[in-house]
């Protein structure tokens, strides 16, 4: 099989659709690997790397798209991308179905694309393998840039997350008790700020009570958001509807009672926000005011620490992809109901409807 491996496009996405590990582990089997020029460099892979693990390097992005029947990419295509793609060809990566534009998922049908989204690939036990590791990051990440969000120098209230003696620390509120949720909480628990966890499942409530009991854990409805987020610092949008659009659970005029130069992280927002005021940004420009409050609402937030999130996603995602690969496409999907549970579109027909919402964001 022929695997194409491209230079992502999106703005600021750094990470690359595979690690030169795996396409040795490809090219040993006798596929062939075809990398883009310079497609692994933001997450410090060089074209070297990757011709010593037996890829060809291919100059332009029409070789890769038209040599490939199997397109390993990080984000969703851009119609550009659409275009170059061969019909009746697969293409894998994160691809969000359900926040894109129609055009764009017209285009996947009317060219017979087989697009299966890691994000919505799951176990039989319910979890998603995928999208856990690129969650854990995007907590983490979101202690990492709260912090530096209520600095002066970033517009912010001048708060040290962590205080100091006689000082009170930042406030905290996260909304979500999952992956994401949990891993922000142990993060700001660890940089010292007082946390505060909303979910409406009370077992995930316990799981935090019990890890972290310094966390408050309140249930989440309609009084209790009202209350927690008139009093934080920073609030984080932590809420994902497997497959589908979440909620808005922050509203308007919840945001417009918060105190001014705090700071909203709608963390959910690659599929679409769970926060009445977010709308997506780039890391160029990540942040906007609105109602005057900060929000960070970066869809490929974990794009910023490329060389993690490629090594963790795709540490999770390689043992599907040798089984596409090493099978084929339609046995792999055939016989493996993982594999099929990611499958959006398949030969020109729609597959998950779940995961194809007609919420659209800008691209």
């Amino acid at each position: 099989m022929n695997i194409g491996i491209p230079k992502e496009r999106r703005a600021f996405e750094y990470r690359v659709g595979l690690f030169p590990a795996g396409v040795k582990m490809l090219t040993q089997l006798g596929h062939t690997c075809y990398v883009e020029h310079d497609a692994g460099l933001g997450a410090g892979f060089s074209d070297q790397e990757y011709i010593q693990s037996g890829a060809k390097i291919a100059y332009t992005p029409h070789e890769v798209f038209g040599r490939a029947d199997l397109l390993l990419k990080v984000a969703r295509p851009t119609m550009e991308e659409l275009e170059w793609l061969q019909p009746e060809s697969a293409l894998a990566g994160l691809l969000h179905l359900g926040s894109a534009r129609q055009d764009k998922i017209e285009k996947l049908i009317e060219k017979e694309i087989t697009a299966i989204s890691y994000e919505l690939i799951t176990l039989p036990d319910g979890t998603v393998p995928i999208r856990k590791p690129l969650s854990q990051i995007g907590g983490i990440l979101a202690a990492q840039i709260g912090a530096m969000l209520l600095q002066n120098n970033e517009g912010g209230k001048g708060i040290l997350i962590g205080g100091m003696p006689g000082v009170p620390p930042a406030e905290v509120v996260i909304i979500g008790a999952g992956i994401a949720g949990t891993c922000a909480a142990r993060a700001f628990v660890g940089m010292g700020a007082h946390v505060t966890v909303l979910d409406t499942n009370i077992n995930a409530l316990e799981v935090i009570h019990d890890a972290m009991p310094c966390v408050v854990t309140m249930v989440s409805n309609q009084v209790n958001l009202e209350r927690a987020c008139a009093y934080a610092d920073i609030v984080v949008g932590a809420i994902l509807v497997h497959g589908e659009h979440p909620p808005i659970v922050v509203t308007r005029d919840m945001v417009r009672a918060m105190k001014p130069r705090s700071v909203v992280m709608d963390i959910s927002i690659d599929e679409g926000g769970c926060v009445e005021t977010s709308r997506p940004m780039t890391n160029e420009k990540p942040t906007f005011i609105e109602e005057g409050v900060i929000h960070y609402c970066v869809p490929n937030m974990p794009s910023v620490v490329a060389r993690t999130s490629t090594y963790a996603f795709l540490n999770a995602a390689l043992p599907f992809i040798m089984e596409l690969v090493t099978k084929g496409v339609d046995q792999a999907i055939a016989e493996n109901t993982s594999i099929e549970s990611g499958v959006s579109t398949y030969q020109g027909r729609v597959r998950h409807l779940s995961s194809l919402s007609p919420l659209a964001q800008a691209e």
